[in-house]
């Protein structure tokens, strides 16, 4: 079953009945994708089961989609095909939700980890990762670098980034507290996926700002030309698909 572009109203309501007890009876469980309101719920695609349910609604765009299917940190995951332009598609990867897979990266990425000091990664799809990492290692601090200022930070730091996976350009805010922790500390920066690698400078930016001394890059895909970087560690490499889902 792959249901895309619907709103968010109308999957919760789907989600909160009859979804959830089609999903609880074929004893089968679910990605969510993407935060703008495109949600792609993916249930067994080696199976090739797709079909619609409705919910008193129409609607918009149902439609199988090409996947790519891949295994991670020993794990086999299908990550669904989205086009970002009429000619490329690039394979979604989120780790929310999915917590065996989150505590495997983890495990692995420590394993390859340099000496550091703390954790730093940016809002929000590295949130599980960095969380679970730090838990792993011995439930340290970490930081995170939020995508707007929160009222209970002392003053801000901030870089602009442009991702491959957000509409608009955006900023990154860092606390000045966290700043203060982070001055003359090795700092390891992780990440779900680095592509473009401007979600990633954005971050050493507010690192070098606040102080602090970058020790290493980690993630766990390297998606495109971050996979021939040398400064980047990672897990799997990610490819990129033309509009026919082709690999490139």
């Amino acid at each position: 079953l792959i249901i895309t572009k619907i709103s968010i109203a109308d999957y919760t309501n789907l989600l909160s009945i009859e979804l959830r007890l089609y999903c609880t009876k074929q004893n089968i469980s679910s990605n969510i994708l993407d935060n703008r309101g495109i949600f792609v719920y993916n249930i067994m695609l080696r199976n090739n089961i797709y079909s619609q349910i409705h919910n008193g609604k129409e609607w918009r765009n149902i439609m199988p989609l090409m996947h790519h299917t891949m295994t991670i940190a020993g794990l086999e995951r299908h990550l669904p095909l989205c086009p970002i332009s009429d000619e490329l598609k690039i394979a979604a990867f989120v780790i929310f939700g999915d917590p065996e897979l989150t505590t495997a990266c983890a495990e692995e990425l420590l394993e390859k980890a340099p000496e550091y000091d703390y954790l730093i990664s940016a809002e929000a799809k590295g949130i599980p990762l960095v969380h679970e990492m730090a838990r792993l290692a011995g439930n340290q601090k970490y930081f995170l670098a939020r995508k707007a200022p929160k009222l209970y930070m002392t003053g801000v730091f901030e870089a602009a980034v442009h991702s491959i996976t957000t509409a608009n350009d955006q900023k990154l805010y860092l606390d000045t507290a966290d700043a203060e922790l982070m001055k003359g500390k090795r700092i390891l920066i992780v990440d779900d996926v680095i592509s473009t690698g401007e979600s990633l400078a954005a971050v050493e930016n507010l690192v070098n700002l606040a102080g602090g001394i970058v020790c290493g890059k980690m993630t766990i895909l390297a998606e495109g030309d971050a996979q021939n970087r040398e400064d980047i560690v990672y897990l799997e490499k990610l490819p990129l698909f033309d509009k026919d889902g082709n690999i490139i």
